[in-house]
């Protein structure tokens, strides 16, 4: 199994449209082979920093899955207009991505 994950800093006061971008979103990952499961993760709010934490997390059965998702159309397609909402956010994206070891 293979799990990946983009970290979002958030422009406080951005937060619900952030939300929005994701909920409506046509991501068609549920038509990916592997593809396990979803969830957007809403972190701490940074006060100091400006911007609240969000991430991304993307189940899949392996890596290769990942990476075949990574190359397809569908990916392009969820992908296109993502530099048309960069001021939601501070910075770019941090992706990051485990195999996993052990689990229930």
């Amino acid at each position: 199994m293979y799990i990946a994950m983009n970290r979002f800093k958030v422009k406080n006061g951005s937060e619900e449209d952030f939300e929005t971008i994701w909920k409506n979103r046509d991501s068609k990952l549920n038509e990916m082979k592997g593809f396990r499961e979803f969830h957007l993760l809403r972190g701490p709010a940074n006060e100091e920093e400006g911007y609240t934490l969000f991430a991304s997390h993307t189940v899949w059965e392996s890596y290769d899955d990942f990476q075949a998702w990574t190359k397809s159309q569908n990916f392009r397609d969820a992908h296109r207009n993502a530099g048309d909402h960069k001021p939601v956010y501070l910075g770019h994206p941090q992706f990051e991505g485990f195999s996993v070891v052990e689990g229930a």
